[in-house]
């Protein structure tokens, strides 16, 4: 019984100890950060619409650089957030850019790259924590 309770205990203490690891970890660098993939807005949403299983295996938590003529800017919970035209008038190309981006002023019609991480796909193709290019 003794032996038992060491062995819990000293599991609840590795346990925690991985995750408080794992809840301060740092963010990675996205600006500096290699892509995995290099792809346009309307490929990139393609991929998903046919075949969204295939598409997230591929993209999902990946490191994406997407380009493509911004559609709309706009602002959610504080940050900025840039849809890019993906030649669908539904969906589309959702980046929110991290914090303290370069620049915010996109205006419709602005060609953009940006290097982001792929979250998934809802109606829109998600990219998060995206930095321009």
């Amino acid at each position: 019984m003794k032996k038992l309770l060491i062995a819990a205990l000293l599991l609840a203490v590795v346990g925690g100890g991985v995750g408080f690891y794992m809840w301060n970890k740092p963010h990675q660098d996205i600006a500096s950060a290699t892509s995995d993939v290099t792809i346009s807005a309307n490929e990139l949403l393609t991929a998903f619409q046919t075949g969204e299983e295939a598409a997230n295996a591929k993209y999902l938590d990946k490191i994406v650089e997407v380009s493509g003529e911004v559609r709309e800017v706009g602002q959610t919970e504080g940050k900025t957030v840039v849809r890019l035209n993906a030649g669908d008038s539904m969906d589309g190309v959702t980046c929110e850019l991290d914090a303290n981006p370069k620049r915010t002023d996109f205006k419709p019609g602005d060609q953009v790259t940006f290097k982001c991480t792929c979250s998934g796909f809802l109606m829109d193709v998600v990219l998060v924590r995206c930095v321009e290019k």
